[in-house]
């Protein structure tokens, strides 16, 4: 069983910057995908972005060209770069990981990923 510990959340002012970090257990399969989501209050999950095993990144439209997201594999560790940040990227950011690959269409669906993190809250005041 993968088990997932995101941390480094915090109270950041707008047009600041915040560096989450996942740590990851182990991966059992050798492809697989792993990313970041996040909740904001009274809203949906959403996806964030996420990284293939090959190294491949993939951002949504709302965070692409502010966010930054990689893994390093002696670490076994995800990050996720925050910049730029806005009131609107207010959330809980939950880590999650799949057993197995995803295809770029696939990759931003919640029900794909098999592992979840606890959650870390990044609050953005204006």
């Amino acid at each position: 069983e993968v088990q997932l510990q995101a941390s480094g959340g915090g109270l950041v002012q707008a047009g600041g910057s915040l560096r989450l970090s996942c740590a990851a257990s182990a991966f059992i399969f050798p492809d697989y995908a792993i990313g970041w989501f996040r909740q904001a209050p009274g809203k949906d999950r959403e996806w964030v972005s996420s990284i293939s095993s090959t190294g491949t990144a993939y951002y949504s439209d709302s965070v692409k060209g502010r966010f930054t997201i990689s893994f390093d594999n002696a670490k076994n560790t995800l990050y996720l770069q925050m910049d730029s940040l806005k009131p609107g990227d207010t959330a809980i950011y939950y880590c999650a990981s799949t057993d197995g690959p995803l295809s770029a269409e696939t990759m931003s669906a919640i029900p794909w990923y098999d592992h979840w993190g606890q959650g870390t809250l990044v609050t953005v005041s204006s």
